[in-house]
C-alpha cells in the first residue's frame, strides 16, 4: 500500500533520490534494484532534474511530486493520495494527472481526496462525497450529476432590447425555470428537473417558438459536477438527528441489507 498524506512528509535534507532510495529499501525491493526503482520514480513524476537537491528547497508543486512518487515507489496494489495536487500550477497538474492515469492502467487502485471537481472528473470512474463523516452518494461523476442535479441550465443568445420578451416565454414555458444571469445578449435559466423541462420538450419549444421571441442561438447543459458538491457541502458542519436507539439511519439499514443498491441509497 502506497501513501501521500495531505502535508509533505519529507525529509528537508534528503535528495528526491535518497527519499526514493530510502522508501525502496523499506517496501522490501532488493538491493540491486533500488537504484533503478528511484530513476524510475523520479521519471514518472517528471523529478530527473531535481532528483540531487535537497527536497527543502524544492518548490510547493514539486513536494508533492516527490510526495506522491514516495507513495508509488515499490508499484504498491492501492495507493492513497490526500490533496496531491495542491500547489501545483496548471501544468504540473495536469502532468500528475497523466502519471496516475498511468499507474491506474498498469492494475493498480488509487484512492483519491480531493476538493477539485476537475480533477475527480478526470481520474476517478467512481466518486463519493462525504459530509459531516458520512457517506452521502457514491457512484459515476454521471450518475451522481442525473441523480443529484438541479435539472438543466438553459443558456439562450438573444438581441439586449428583447430579454424581457424571452424571458417571459421560457417561464411560461417552463415552469419553474429561473433566470440565474443576464449578460450583454445571453441569457442563463436554470431548468427544474421532472417530464415538464424534460429535454425532447425544451428543444420542440425552443425549435417552435424560440424564432419568435428572438432567440439566435440556445445550449442546454447538464448540472455540473461541482454543483453537485456545492449542494451536498451546504450541510457540512449542521448537526444531524440521531437516529432513534440502537437503530441504524434507515438508509444505511437499506444498504445493508442489499448492498447492490449503495450507489442511489447512500
Amino acid at each position: 500500500m502506497g501513501y501521500c498524506p495531505q502535508s509533505d512528509a519529507i525529509f528537508e535534507l534528503l535528495t528526491g533520490r535518497e527519499h526514493l532510495e530510502l522508501f525502496a529499501r523499506l517496501r522490501g525491493v532488493p538491493e540491486a534494484q533500488v537504484a533503478q526503482a528511484a530513476q524510475v520514480g523520479l521519471a514518472r513524476l517528471g523529478l530527473p532534474a531535481y532528483a540531487d537537491r535537497p527536497a527543502g528547497v524544492y518548490s510547493g508543486g514539486n513536494k508533492r511530486k516527490l510526495a506522491t512518487a514516495v507513495a508509488l515507489v515499490g508499484d504498491p496494489a492501492v495507493v492513497f493520495l490526500d490533496e496531491p495536487t495542491t500547489g501545483m500550477d496548471p501544468h504540473a497538474r495536469r502532468f500528475l494527472w497523466d502519471s496516475l492515469l498511468a499507474v491506474v492502467r498498469r492494475g493498480r487502485s488509487v484512492v483519491l481526496t480531493s476538493h477539485s471537481m476537475e480533477e475527480c472528473e478526470a481520474l476517478c470512474t467512481r466518486l463519493a462525497i462525504l459530509v459531516n463523516g458520512r457517506f452521502r452518494c457514491l457512484g459515476s461523476a454521471q450518475h451522481l450529476k442525473g441523480r443529484f442535479g438541479a435539472g438543466h441550465t438553459l443558456t439562450l443568445r438573444v438581441p439586449a432590447e428583447r430579454h424581457e420578451q424571452a424571458a417571459a416565454f421560457v417561464e411560461a414555458a417552463f415552469p419553474g425555470a429561473q433566470l440565474r444571469e443576464a449578460h450583454g445578449g445571453r441569457l442563463r435559466f436554470q431548468l427544474p428537473p421532472g417530464e415538464r423541462c424534460a429535454l425532447a420538450r425544451v428543444f420542440g419549444e425552443l425549435a417552435a417558438r424560440g424564432a419568435q421571441c428572438g432567440v439566435e442561438d440556445f445550449s442546454v447543459s447538464q448540472t455540473t459536477l461541482d454543483e453537485v458538491f456545492l449542494r451536498f457541502s451546504q450541510d457540512q458542519g449542521k448537526e444531524e438527528d440521531p437516529a432513534p436507539g440502537p437503530q441504524r439511519p434507515t438508509r444505511v439499514r437499506r444498504f445493508l441489507d442489499n448492498p447492490r443498491t449503495m450507489e442511489t441509497v447512500l
